[in-house]
């Protein structure tokens, strides 16, 4: 698959590559994995000197030694004897880089931590002393979320405020969905969505799907179904190392949350437990839940919910996790025949996020939200409010338009418009055929 999008990221990386050449630079770049963090750094990187180094999981002194023949392999001559640690391979391309402006890519950094966890404070060190008088160009790249925050984000870390930039690479956009189905002649909005709802946006999902000519619904069931699909463990591989050993517990609530248990109250009773340090550090730590609230609500209002963010992780914990005894026992049409069940409703779910980017997108609006009253009561798939112009949009979303009730939403918007009585309102009734006026 060709290279889609990533203007703005490029943009950045390409004013930090220029400056290098006054002073070093660093430039952090995460995301969680899957996103392309790797690929944005090798497209950036293409028709420079550069080198490239990946923290795998093995001891420094072997790491060095790769490092070693990779920087003599771009720099021949520069390197006199054997190194054995990462702060010597450092110190090594801050002076190569006294005369030349170059970058080097470290990607997974946040395996030092495994590897030896004083490398950051000798980055530190030697980063201070040097940035100002070398041209070195420091492209960092991490996918534990968790610890890529820890490293350059707390104040007791030594690698704090020590970069120029970080980036947090996201998912597509929907119209970059769109843009990639269309060239391969799949432009049709059923495909926009499904693909939307299974991938999310992510850029390894979409490409695993193209490359094995996977494109309606029924075909990607039958792909993350079977024996040796490589998405069947992906939400397992992807979120146990971020968790550590307590990952069975935040399992639970990730698969709460994607049944439709979106409230702390729902989720502590069935769990019998207190779960606001897990909410907590899953939204806050691992940036995996958001939670949200009616759109006029107070700050300290507790009328609040939780979702996933990643929609391949809470199609995972839907269907994956929740059946995974079934799966194990090698049943998967089983578990098929469930999704197909349950699309309807699942996907419903969806298409109200999936018309709430789209309406973010088109950067009409300052705030894109959901309305509910105490009770649930009252409840509105999408409310947009432009507050210069002072208009407010409410919309019903459906997957069949015929099943909303447009006068039933001029009513349950009534006291919401309360709130916002000199604005403009206005009333939507939307489902997939109208998101065409938003791809633009």
């Amino acid at each position: 698959m060709k290279f889609y999008n990533r203007r703005d990221e490029l943009k950045e990386l390409k004013k930090m590559a220029e400056q290098a050449r006054r002073g070093g630079r660093m430039t952090v770049l995460t995301g969680r994995r899957r996103v392309g963090k790797t690929l944005l750094s090798l497209e950036f990187i293409q028709n420079q000197k550069y080198l490239y180094f990946f923290a795998a999981k093995k001891s420094e002194a072997l790491l060095c030694a790769e490092y070693l023949e990779e920087i003599k392999r771009i720099f021949p001559g520069a390197v006199f004897g054997e190194i054995r640690l990462f702060k010597d391979i450092f110190a090594l391309l801050l002076q190569i880089s006294l005369k030349e402006t170059f970058s080097v890519i470290i990607d997974e950094f946040q395996e030092f931590y495994n590897i030896n966890p004083s490398v950051f404070s000798e980055i530190q060190k030697l980063w201070d002393l040097h940035k100002g008088q070398c041209h070195l160009n420091v492209i960092v790249i991490g996918s534990v979320y968790s610890l890529m925050h820890k490293i350059f984000q707390d104040s007791k870390e030594p690698l704090f405020n020590r970069a120029d930039r970080i980036i947090s690479l996201q998912p597509f956009s929907i119209p970059t969905i769109y843009e990639i189905l269309q060239d391969h002649q799949k432009g049709e909005l059923k495909f926009l969505f499904d693909y939307y709802l299974l991938t999310g946006g992510m850029p390894k999902y979409i490409e695993l799907l193209i490359e094995n000519k996977v494109f309606s619904l029924s075909e990607m069931i039958d792909f993350v179904l079977e024996k040796n699909s490589p998405l069947l463990n992906e939400g397992k591989n992807l979120l146990i190392e971020e968790f550590g050993k307590d990952y069975a517990v935040y399992f639970s609530v990730l698969e709460l949350i994607s049944v439709g248990k979106t409230s702390r109250p729902e989720i502590e009773s069935i769990l019998e437990s207190n779960v606001g340090g897990y909410l907590d550090r899953l939204e806050k730590d691992y940036a995996i839940i958001a939670k949200y609230k009616p759109i006029h609500a107070k700050p300290q209002s507790r009328a609040q919910k939780y979702r996933i963010i990643d929609n391949f992780i809470n199609f995972w914990f839907r269907f994956i996790y929740n059946h995974r005894s079934t799966i194990e026992a090698g049943n998967f049409e089983y578990v098929k025949t469930i999704i197909r069940r349950d699309y309807a409703t699942y996907a419903g779910r969806i298409l109200e996020q999936f018309f709430h980017e789209l309406f973010s997108g088109t950067k009409k609006f300052n705030q894109v939200g959901w309305y509910w009253e105490k009770g649930h009561e009252n409840e509105i798939d999408l409310v947009a409010i432009n507050d210069l112009r002072q208009e407010i949009v409410m919309a019903e979303i459906k997957m069949n338009k015929l099943k909303i009730n447009s006068e039933l939403l001029k009513k349950k918007s009534k006291r919401l418009l309360e709130h916002y009585s000199p604005y403009k309102p206005q009333w939507l009734s939307l489902s997939l055929e109208d998101a065409k006026n938003y791809l633009k």
